[in-house]
């Protein structure tokens, strides 16, 4: 009579240890493609607000209504909206203090954009290291499982008095299904956090030449009695 090799059943008869590691896996996958998934509405969001704001920014109204458009619209202060609104607060508070040089102001408001530019960093890196953690380390699970099935196969069959394939094909399979299971939330893993990886650099990019525009833009507005429209620092 042949034995039932269906995966179901593979996994059914698989030993404790062997089980653990598939639900361990199984748990690990499904968290993975939870954080892939929120990872890339986040990352579409930021990519969407940063073209929004720019669009904005480099339109040559007035910075101070800008400002006060974005400060009353708490949802729309991250990222570039996000460190333009704290860098135009620093300048105005620091510019209207006395005794306060120009070089000063600008550093200050340099100092506090960076700040602000350090926290949406983290912000956009969250999760990554869980999924390169998974992508790295849920072969190496599967195939702990898969020794362990295969070690316990061979010792069955040291025990039969007549060793047959069909004896110790069944636990070989199952053994065998720890490391696909493995793969399976690697991969998916590895692909994700190389694409967001690669995402959250160009944003990062792209808020930081903001940051320097912005700083050469104030820098020769520092002097004026308003703060007008943003120009690109190349015009």
């Amino acid at each position: 009579m042949s034995a039932d090799m269906s995966f179901f059943h593979l996994i059914a008869g698989a030993s404790l240890v062997v089980k653990l590691v598939m639900l361990l896996l199984l748990a690990v996958s499904v968290a993975s493609w939870t954080m892939i998934f929120r990872r890339r509405s986040a990352l579409l969001a930021a990519r969407v607000a940063a073209d929004n704001f720019e669009d904005r920014f480099w339109a040559g109204g007035d910075l101070a209504k800008l400002y006060r458009e974005v400060s009353a619209s708490p949802e729309e202060v991250i990222g570039m909206a996000g460190i333009f609104q704290a860098g135009f607060s620093e300048f105005a508070r620091l510019r209207k203090q006395s005794g306060t040089d120009s070089r000063s102001v600008v550093e200050g408001a340099q100092r506090v954009m960076r700040v602000v530019l350090s926290r949406e960093t983290d912000d956009l890196e969250t999760h990554l290291s869980f999924l390169a953690t998974v992508g790295s380390t849920s072969p190496y699970v599967g195939l702990f499982g898969t020794v362990w099935g295969i070690m316990n196969s061979f010792r069955g069959l040291g025990n039969a008095q007549q060793a047959t394939l069909s004896m110790v094909a069944p636990g070989i399979a199952e053994a065998l299904i720890a490391t696909a299971m493995g793969l399976f939330a690697a991969i998916p893993a590895v692909i994700a956090y190389n694409r967001y990886s690669n995402d959250v650099e160009r944003l990062i990019n792209r808020y930081d030449n903001f940051l320097e525009e912005f700083s050469t833009i104030l820098q020769r507005q520092v002097h004026s009695p308003a703060v007008e429209g943003g120009r690109r620092a190349t015009d």
